[in-house]
């Protein structure tokens, strides 16, 4: 589950509330695609017991998320900047 989503669940479940989209996406300290939140509010309803006891994440796996994000950021970026230099090539 991704760390952000079980972040926002577990603050929700921590003030007795019970969590749904709206609720959770609320909670959210960044963006998720929604297809994320729908399949963490699912694992919930499968199992509320047992996301209630996983850990919080961590800092280290937050920052983890966010190196690999900016890594593929990069790596698009740098792929835009080639097809724009040939664009501007060829023009």
């Amino acid at each position: 589950m991704d760390p952000i989503v079980l972040d926002a669940l577990l603050s929700l479940i921590s003030e007795g509330k019970t969590p749904t989209v709206a609720t959770t996406k609320s909670r959210l300290k960044s963006p998720v695609p929604m297809p994320t939140i729908i399949a963490g509010i699912a694992a919930y309803r499968q199992d509320p017991e047992g996301v209630a006891k996983l850990d919080k994440p961590s800092f280290g796996t937050t920052a983890k998320a966010d190196l690999v994000h900016q890594s593929q950021l990069d790596r698009i970026e740098a792929k835009l900047d080639k097809l724009l230099a040939l664009l501007e090539k060829d023009a």
